[in-house]
């Protein structure tokens, strides 16, 4: 029996480690330097090698370790991570400014600054206080659970503490940036070049690249750090405004985004000017500021679209630009036919990147911009990402310049190109392209859609050259005898392939529609059709009516489906993936049922029996369907305390309202399906 002395030293030391790490991440005053503080996790770590039996899973041991990951399971967030509206200009942030003041009628807002780290987007879920599962953004309604990654993470608190005993709530789910601060950058490209490895590019898809690594303590080795920003679903929260929380969430040991409180937009406006100058100095990398409305019964009043809350906007700053030469310009084929002209570029940093090519637009733009070969061009990231060229500097022609001149035939495949009434993009019609057919197969095969492995570029250009795949069912007929005749196509690699084609047959009906790239028919659009049909033979099936009474899903969506689906090609394909046995079901099959079935909810103020996360698995389970936005096919607005404004726009839209009391009792005892 080991004496109280040792176990009392144990418990001392996880306090100590606990509270560096908080003076670290959280106040920014270490007291001791980092091989003072590994002797302590050291000595932790031969206290428990003798004793197991006391190892929790907060103890700070539990960072490191942990057998590599074979998958990453996907996971769904119980409150959407929305996109934020985006403007560049001050003239933008004003006319938010004055949204925002018209929704809240008389109420002045008031507002809070934060700085908008250029990172990964995750949600950490805490449990009685205790960090359960870390997941990314993903499509903002499902992401991949990378929790054992992200418990290697020193700066995310495996255990929330929040100080004189103040309650935690029993669900909490904290939202923030996961980066690479610069010197941490740096650190791991000296030790790349060192090691005769190319360095990373850039410190954000740095940070994406260690966050899905299968290996956590690959991922440990890289000193990430973490910066919450806001909350996702949670229970008894003991706060009412932005700035608030973050006091809250900074008192629990979660280190949080710098906050500025502004009294209206002209002070948020200097901030912004202000905040440009200092913020290379943060040590990690910003790209705007985030502005927020901080009063959360504000925020309800003012609503949220279905992509975006009305509450809060990014003023983002004027990307970096750089000059250099343009040498050539080649032509991209799209999926749907569309001819791309890319610049091929003289090597050039910008942001953090080296740049080699950039997008042109189109040939209208082109010409507009005057835009020639061997110009020397003006070249940006679009939300610094993607570059595109700006402009052409005349003044640097020597005479030398070419113009560049629209094609006439498709470049892959020889065929007349067309231009449709109203569009500005060449296209190449016929839908036997080897580019268009391998752009298709690039895009059936990524992560978002059938997620098949090994189904890179260069192996599709191999398939489509060698003539083994003319379409997207030949991928399911496929043998190892066939691929091993490829070129760097060893036979691990060839089962390697075989075995992530084989797991898409059963990715379900939403990602099949969404792989399909029919016109207008997105992820979400894709996800609407799966939950409320469950059958692809019953989408084929349906009327343009029955289609647009999916909220979400309009006129123009319907008709271009149904389009696709009468047509030739569409008919084969899907009996091609029929006979190679995709799954062309959803998980639940079948349309919704239960006394809810076909009845759409929104909910607005606070809901006092039970949280808004609660209602919603409520209302699926009875069949109906939980809304973000209230429009005309909204059934029922159900209205909590502090409701805003959408109680008048119900009312307007002619959408019954219920009081919560009533929702309970529907609920409770619902009425029998019809």
């Amino acid at each position: 029996m080991p004496g109280d002395s040792e176990r009392e030293r144990y418990e001392r030391l996880k306090r100590e480690i606990a509270r560096h790490d908080r003076l670290y991440f959280v106040e920014a005053r270490p007291e001791i330097s980092d091989r003072d503080y590994d002797r302590l996790v050291e000595e932790l770590k031969v206290l428990e090698a003798a004793h197991p039996d006391w190892v929790t899973p907060d103890s700070p041991s539990q960072r490191v370790g942990g057998e590599p990951i074979a998958d990453f399971e996907t996971v769904e967030h119980r409150v959407p991570m929305l996109s934020i509206e985006n403007t560049y200009a001050e003239e933008g942030l004003r006319e938010w400014d004055e949204r925002v003041r018209k929704l809240l009628e008389s109420v002045p807002p008031s507002y809070v600054a934060e700085p908008k780290v250029d990172g990964v987007a995750i949600a950490l879920h805490y449990e009685g206080g205790l960090f359960a599962r870390g997941a990314t953004r993903g499509d903002g309604r499902r992401g991949d659970d990378v929790t054992a990654n992200l418990r290697t993470v020193r700066a995310i608190p495996l255990r929330l503490d929040p100080p004189d005993g103040e309650p935690l709530p029993p669900l909490l789910e904290v939202r923030g940036e996961l980066f690479m601060p610069f010197g941490e950058f740096a650190r791991m490209n000296e030790e790349r070049r060192a090691g005769g490895l190319d360095p990373f590019m850039n410190p954000r898809n740095s940070t994406s690249g260690m966050l899905k690594h299968k290996d956590p303590k690959v991922v440990a080795r890289c000193r990430l750090s973490f910066l919450a920003h806001s909350v996702g679903a949670t229970e008894g929260l003991p706060v009412r405004a932005h700035a608030q929380l973050l006091a809250f969430l900074r008192g629990a040991g979660m280190p949080t985004v710098p906050l500025a409180a502004c009294r209206d937009v002209e002070a948020v406006a200097t901030h912004i000017r202000d905040f440009e100058k200092v913020r290379a100095t943060l040590g990690y990398a910003t790209d705007g500021v985030v502005v927020k409305v901080d009063d959360f019964r504000q925020r309800e009043r003012c609503g949220e679209t279905s992509k975006a809350p009305r509450w809060v906007i990014a003023y983002k700053y004027e990307a970096e630009q750089a000059a250099t030469r343009l040498r050539d310009v080649r032509l991209q084929i799209g999926k749907s036919g569309a001819v791309t002209p890319v610049a091929i570029l003289d090597p050039v940093p910008l942001s953090g990147t080296t740049v080699s090519r950039a997008s042109l637009h189109n040939f209208s733009e082109i010409a507009r911009k005057d835009i020639r070969i061997g110009d020397c061009v003006v070249i940006q990231k679009r939300g610094e990402i993607i570059p595109y060229v700006v402009r052409a500097i005349p003044e640097e022609r020597t005479g030398a310049e070419q113009p560049i001149v629209p094609p006439t035939t498709c470049p892959r495949c020889g065929t007349p190109l067309v231009r449709a009434e109203g569009e500005v993009a060449l296209r190449c019609p016929s839908p036997d392209c080897a580019g268009r057919l391998v752009e298709r197969l690039k895009f059936w095969g990524g992560r978002r859609q059938m997620d098949i492995q090994g189904l890179g570029e260069k192996i599709v250009e191999q398939l489509v050259a060698a003539e083994l795949v003319t379409d997207i069912p030949d991928l399911y007929a496929l043998t190892a005898e066939s691929l091993v005749s490829l070129e760097r196509m060893g036979e691990l690699a060839a089962a390697n392939l075989l075995g992530g084609i084989a797991a898409s047959r059963g990715r379900g009906l939403a990602r099949l529609l969404a792989g399909l790239a029919v016109p207008h028919v997105g992820h979400k659009v894709a996800e609407l059709l799966a939950e409320r049909f469950g059958d692809l033979a019953a989408i084929e099936g349906a009327s343009v009516e029955e289609l647009t009474a999916i909220p979400g899903v309009g006129e123009k969506i319907a008709r271009s489906l149904g389009e696709w689906l009468r047509s030739e090609r569409g008919k084969a394909l899907l009996a091609g993936l029929r006979a190679a046995g995709v799954k062309t079901t959803a998980d639940r099959p079948g349309a919704p049922t239960g006394p809810l079935a076909g009845k759409t909810f929104v909910i607005t103020g606070t809901l006092t029996k039970m949280s808004r996360a609660e209602a919603h698995e409520r209302i699926r389970a009875l069949g109906g369907r939980p809304g973000d936005s209230l429009t005309r096919k909204t059934s029922y607005l159900v209205v909590g305390a502090d409701p805003g404004g959408k109680v008048e726009k119900a009312r307007e839209f002619g959408v019954a309202v219920l009081p919560e009391d009533e929702f309970c009792r529907m609920i409770d005892s619902p009425p029998p399906a019809a």
